[in-house]
């Protein structure tokens, strides 16, 4: 079972192909661009890259959030300039979200712009990191500070793929797909993995269409990330980036009953739906909720105070000013657990789902 899904951009327009085997389309991919060259950078094994139909240098890399600075972007467009890589030619990413991102930047930047292809590797980075154009990397002050809007030229989710991950990097995808449900794409639980994959790309294309930088609805699809990322931060990157949007979901069910913007029954809908898909919905019980808010008052959307993109009566919005002590309030009130009984059994979740 195969899906496309269109993100309509005008002259940026390109497809999304989620199923099994889609990685195969690579170089058909390529010849329609009319490249003659390309850069592959991996994160995979060389045998899960797909045949280009080009020149092709094979570069490694490496996931996780440790390698998302600016130093492997300048490492990166060092090796295009000593390939010899034009503005006509491609870049490839093949790898998890941190992956997608870090290349999508290199490739916005070098030359001012090379064409990019993803081929994501990871759930989340099908559901969420490949699409849509968001390109960043990291700073030791806060996650994606840094980077740009570079849409790329196609998208290959290839479902195949999954079949390797580990039940913990599934379940991080799954922490995208959960907060989807409060944001317009409805119930997904009793879909295939395609399907889900197929719907939550769907939803974020019909957003990105709309408000393609991110000046207006396009905030939605931050929903859960705003405590998500101070989780993540403040667990030095222990908490994985869907584990802490799945907390941030909860959290935010929670604060917008606070603030009487949802009824008991949709705070507790947000708990279920998170539970349904495996994932941790409790404070690690070590964090400094102090700290959280500090790091929140960071976040691109809190302009003039903390922000968060919270349910309500006419459905998700961007919530601005809400008061500080009633955020610390329901922070108090989260539940807690250990960090490690957050994350589940290392050695357990090590294994192919």
């Amino acid at each position: 079972m195969r899906r496309t899904v269109p993100v309509r951009l005008g002259d940026r327009s390109y497809e999304v192909l989620v199923g099994p085997g889609v990685r195969a389309s690579l170089a058909g991919v390529l010849r329609r661009l009319g490249a003659e060259r390309a850069v592959v950078v991996s994160a995979r094994p060389e045998e899960w890259v797909p045949d280009t139909g080009v020149e092709t240098l094979l570069l490694p890399a490496r996931d996780g959030e440790r390698h998302k600075t600016l130093s492997t972007v300048e490492a990166l467009c060092g090796e295009f300039v000593r390939f010899g890589l034009t503005r006509s030619d491609v870049v490839v990413s093949c790898g998890g979200g941190t992956t997608t991102d870090v290349v999508g930047l290199a490739a916005a930047l070098y030359h001012r712009g090379v064409a990019v292809v993803h081929l994501p590797t990871s759930l989340l980075a099908q559901v969420d990191a490949s699409v849509g154009g968001k390109t960043g990397v990291n700073l030791p002050e806060g996650k994606n500070l840094v980077g740009a809007f570079w849409q790329p030229s196609a998208v290959l989710c290839d479902t195949d793929h999954l079949s390797t991950l580990p039940r913990r990097e599934l379940r991080n995808g799954f922490g995208e797909i959960a907060r989807c449900h409060f944001i317009g794409a409805g119930d997904l639980r009793g879909l295939s993995l395609t399907e889900q994959i197929a719907a939550s790309v769907t939803l974020k294309a019909g957003i990105v269409e709309v408000d393609e930088r991110d000046a207006g609805i396009r905030h939605l699809l931050n929903y859960g990330h705003t405590l998500g990322h101070a989780l993540e931060v403040a667990t030095g990157f222990a908490l994985r980036h869907g584990e802490a949007v799945a907390i941030g979901t909860v959290f935010a069910g929670r604060l917008a009953g606070a603030l009487g913007r949802v009824d008991r029954a949709r705070v507790d809908e947000h708990l279920a739906v998170v539970r349904h898909y495996g994932l941790p919905a409790a404070l690690p019980s070590g964090v400094d909720p102090a700290a959280l808010v500090r790091q929140m008052r960071r976040d691109k959307k809190a302009i003039t105070g903390l922000a968060f993109v919270l349910d309500g009566p006419a459905g998700a919005e961007l919530v601005s000013d809400v008061p500080e002590d009633v955020v610390a309030r329901v922070l108090d009130e989260m539940p807690r657990a250990r960090l490690d009984e957050l994350v589940g059994d290392a050695a357990a979740d090590a294994a192919p789902a």
